[in-house]
């Protein structure tokens, strides 16, 4: 099975989205991997956000990232089952 990358900017991960990650990184089915920049440079100076297989996901905080890059995977079984997608993680963000 391919893990889901989940790439973040090194300087959105000081603009907050830092916690997501460290959430995210617990999960041993993802690839989490931190760059230095992704070009994406208006939406980093915005808000929080990740790259979720390629694809752009936001959030207004670290929970709400998480969640949506989780939200990616939810109804791909194959990829993320539900009991990992779910309340575990995001028990983490919310504490």
């Amino acid at each position: 099975m391919i893990k889901p990358i989940i790439e973040f900017c090194v300087s959105n991960l000081a603009s907050g989205s830092q916690k997501a990650m460290e959430i995210l990184e617990k999960d041993y089915d993802l690839d989490v991997i931190e760059y230095g920049c992704l070009s994406h440079c208006g939406l980093c100076a915005e808000t929080l956000f990740a790259l979720v297989n390629g694809e752009v996901v936001t959030g207004d905080t670290p929970q709400e990232l998480v969640e949506n890059c989780l939200s990616v995977y939810r109804g791909k079984p194959d990829v993320l089952n539900d009991k990992k997608c779910g309340m575990s993680i995001l028990r983490d963000v919310r504490s």
